[in-house]
């Protein structure tokens, strides 16, 4: 009788034994999905921040551009290069600080875009409309990469959330991800006048 119990007590624990490695390697690839989403929206930002300059100096070459505005776009990439997150310390309060900072260049790119229509010559230069296209390219494909995150963290939060791999997850520390929100004002639909001076 008592090897009869010794026999059910391992199958018990071996079975026990199995979910737990199962279950975590399942939280270590959800969590390196994660990681990986991140690093390419880290990468499609970057690519942002490496057009700024190339755009400055182009739009630099018209005479008397605004320099206030040149001067914004530079100093808000300059901050926004300096905000690191890596995924360890991927946490609500760092991503908010991450899109503050990220949100300044794109109102500096904005304002330097509304400038340059007063520009009707820098308008037509072909590099300024190359570096233009590449720079909607890229916040397209920032809005892409951003959704994408948004997903895996979904899928990872989701599990990390089940039971019974919740119990899991907080003894071996893995932690629920932040997800990128909308900015703010983006629930207000913009106003949009065909008046034409009536």
């Amino acid at each position: 009788m008592k090897g009869k119990i010794w026999i059910v007590v391992l199958i018990v624990l071996a079975v026990l034994g199995m979910w737990m490695g199962s279950t975590y390697n399942k939280l270590v690839k959800a969590e390196e999905k994660v990681n990986s989403a991140w690093a390419q929206v880290e990468n499609v930002y970057q690519r942002r921040a490496d057009l700024i300059p190339n755009l400055v100096n182009t739009v630099k070459g018209a005479a008397d551009f605004e320099q206030s505005t040149l001067t914004s776009v530079i100093e808000a990439r300059a901050a926004a290069t300096q905000v690191k997150i890596s995924p360890e310390n991927l946490t609500a309060e760092s991503l908010a600080q991450f899109e503050q900072a990220q949100g300044q260049v794109s109102s500096a790119l904005g304002r330097l875009m509304v400038t340059v229509e007063r520009y009707p010559d820098l308008k037509a230069s072909q590099n300024f409309r190359d570096l233009q296209a590449q720079l909607e390219g890229t916040e397209n494909r920032i809005a892409v990469e951003r959704k994408t995150f948004n997903e895996v963290v979904e899928v990872y939060n989701t599990r990390l959330r089940r039971f019974p791999t919740n119990l899991m997850a907080g003894m071996f520390g893995f932690e629920k991800k932040p997800y990128f929100a909308a900015q703010a004002g983006a629930e207000t639909a913009p106003e949009v006048n065909f008046d034409f001076g009536k």
